[in-house]
């Protein structure tokens, strides 16, 4: 099988975590080297996922011949120089989220890949949850009937960390709802098959020191007609997390807990109705859920595998740039709304 080469920018982090791990998995990708600002770092990723070779710059890595896409994880603020030059190497490229500081900077960005031909796909990987994927087959199907109102809570214990960059604004561009109010918003909008086009939102830092918010709410009336809430917080301890996905319709209910994680796993509770007479007593008879039969795997390959196949075979990407630059809109809509108090829309 032919196998695309990947060059990871940044490989510390989340991609020493999660997404090589991952990517060792994928049976279309193959890594050729690692990149760290520390040598001894990159060095040590190299040996752990015997990678061909280490870098200490973006611009040396992004020189290697062998390489056809990469991976950038760095800090926000690196990315649009980064994208861009990667753009300009010919490599495609695989971006965390938020893509860029700015929704201008993002947009620069994809309209330089699009001029070099080259492919960029976002890092939100719990599109491919497989629970995801079954909900958003049965409102694609109708199950739920027309959608009413939907929820989003997700939530980690982040404190104070000296040096940490997603608690400096300069360099993530905000906190709670930047890094996980993301992966909540995209979910609700791909699920629902359906953007936001009013946001109010209220955010600010609570209980810790830094300068990025550690809570966030945010409130959505999307383009079909549903109420989406999100909220997100950095300052509930992980062993209190549910981090549930709710959608509830005219005709059932979806309940997700625990899948929004970068580890595939959690419950789904599905309950359909059939009912449309009136009932004085509200008496909510019992329903048996929905029976859900999935197989888990490994998001970040599935993540790595898809946008191989768009490499290779010119497949669409599943998880395009241009949604999350729509959502990075919706971020940002959000916090315009906490600081002038008014609904914004997009």
């Amino acid at each position: 099988m032919k196998k695309v080469r990947w060059g990871v920018i940044a490989a510390g982090g989340i991609a020493d975590r999660r997404t090589i791990p991952g990517m060792m998995l994928a049976d279309n990708a193959e890594l050729v080297a690692v990149m760290e600002i520390n040598m001894e770092l990159a060095e040590k990723i190299r040996a752990k996922y015997n990678a061909k070779r280490a870098y200490d710059s973006a611009e040396a890595l992004l020189a290697d011949p062998e390489i056809d896409a990469v991976y950038i994880a760095s800090p926000v603020n690196y990315h649009k120089d980064q994208a861009i030059a990667a753009a300009r190497a010919k490599k495609h490229i695989l971006i965390e989220k938020p893509i860029c500081m700015t929704v201008e900077d993002g947009e620069e960005v994809l309209r330089i890949c699009k001029e070099e031909g080259v492919k960029i796909a976002t890092g939100l990987m719990m599109r491919y949850h497989a629970y995801h994927q079954v909900m958003k087959k049965f409102v694609d199907e109708g199950k739920l009937g027309q959608l009413t109102s939907i929820r989003g809570q997700f939530t980690c214990w982040y404190p104070d960390i000296p040096g940490a960059w997603r608690q400096i604004k300069s360099e993530s561009g905000g906190g709670a709802l930047v890094d996980l109010g993301v992966h909540a918003i995209d979910l609700i909008q791909y699920i629902a098959g359906s953007k936001a086009k009013v946001v109010a939102g209220m955010s600010d830092t609570k209980v810790f020191n830094y300068e990025v918010d550690d809570q966030a709410s945010t409130l959505m009336e999307l383009e079909n007609g549903a109420y989406a809430y999100v909220d997100v917080n950095f300052n509930i301890p992980d062993a209190a997390a549910i981090c549930r996905l709710e959608f509830y319709g005219t005709r059932g209910s979806m309940r997700a807990e625990g899948t929004l994680s970068q580890v595939e796993g959690g419950t789904l509770t599905v309950l359909l109705s059939d009912e449309a007479g009136y009932d004085a007593q509200q008496n909510r008879n019992d329903v048996e859920p929905v029976e859900v039969n999935v197989e888990f795997g490994n998001m970040y390959t599935k993540e790595i595998e898809s946008f191989g196949r768009s490499i290779l075979d010119g497949q669409e990407i599943e998880v395009p740039a241009e949604d999350a630059i729509q959502v990075q809109k919706v971020m940002y809509a959000a916090y315009e709304s906490a600081e002038k108090k008014k609904f914004i829309e997009l």
